[in-house]
């Protein structure tokens, strides 16, 4: 049975509605500057590109259906001749696509660098990302607190990320805010997020660690002022546990839909020691061995690793 004109518009309408409803609380549905200059950028990029898919399905289904098998009186007799006016059309507007294209991606490039810092916002909130087997941690070197599964931040404060990971790399990503970054282990990389308003953020893991992936999640609450922030530290600070190097190693264990956990001090300097502790052997071997001939870049390196001479790490 066929569908009548006023059934098909309001299937369509219910469609549309479930396909809008489920943007909620994704990169559709921002809640920062960096998430909507992003979702701009799916848009443009998408209607750029439909220009051209869409008048070549249209056409598609038209010929299709124009010159169907039951339709014995359509004939088709194709003229094959070079036409300059049809090869212009057909090679200008994809080419001009494709310059738009290049230009908008190059300048979004620039501007949603995720390791810039997001100017004219005032002075950023320093947040240090631990990504573990299956959870988050995160530190608050100014604050000297550190929470898991749970971040807070104020309102249209910006927040200055720095990431890495204990083990399996990872990918710290909040929809509503934009820009996921990758968590690995032995570096970090950095990533710069504000809210414009109030509100409770899912925060997710979108690269698969393993067993407990799915519940790899986390709040990200962006209170309402500057006040609320503070008196959340406050409430964390009066928390009697205590994040060292110690009992960082029995939270680094892997498990699964851990719950919220708050520390009221850090060790200091604990995220670093996090990066740096595949390098704890550094020197440990003997770098004072006479090179042998031929290798030229060995005694370039035997200096480097002596004591005293400070080789640098790019992040």
């Amino acid at each position: 049975m066929f569908l009548s004109i006023r059934n098909l518009a309001k299937l369509a309408f219910v469609t549309t509605v479930l396909l809008l409803a489920g943007c909620s609380g994704g990169v559709l549905d921002p809640k920062g500057q960096v998430g909507m200059d992003e979702k701009n950028l799916i848009i443009l990029c998408t209607i750029l590109m439909l220009i051209v898919v869409v008048p070549v399905i249209v056409l598609t289904l038209y010929f299709a259906w124009k010159y169907r098998a039951s339709r014995d009186f359509e004939i088709y007799t194709p003229k094959w001749a070079h036409s300059t006016k049809i090869e212009a059309v057909v090679w200008s507007i994809p080419i001009l696509i494709v310059i738009a294209l290049g230009v908008i991606t190059w300048r979004s490039t620039q501007a949603l660098d995720p390791y810039a810092p997001l100017n004219d916002k005032g002075e950023h909130l320093t947040v240090e990302v631990v990504s573990l087997n299956w959870k988050w941690l995160f530190i608050y070197p100014e604050q000297g607190i550190a929470t898991v599964n749970e971040l807070v931040f104020p309102a249209n404060k910006p927040v200055a990320f720095k990431i890495t990971s204990e083990d399996a790399m990872n990918s710290f990503f909040i929809p509503q805010l934009g820009s996921q970054i990758y968590s690995m282990a032995g570096m970090e990389t950095k990533l710069h997020l504000i809210a414009d308003e109030p509100g409770t953020f899912k925060g997710i893991s979108a690269n698969y660690s393993g067993a407990g992936f799915s519940d790899m999640k986390f709040d990200a609450i962006a209170t309402r002022t500057q006040a609320d922030f503070d008196d959340w530290v406050q409430h964390v600070k009066q928390q009697r546990n205590v994040l060292t190097a110690e009992t960082y190693q029995t939270l680094a264990e892997p498990t699964e839909d851990h719950p919220v956990t708050y520390y009221g001090k850090v060790s200091n300097g604990l995220f670093n020691q996090i990066v740096m502790k595949y390098m704890k052997d550094h020197g440990a071997m003997d770098f004072y061995a006479k090179p042998s001939h031929g290798a030229r870049g060995s005694h370039r390196m035997s200096e480097m690793k002596q004591p005293g001479h400070h080789a640098e790490v790019n992040e």
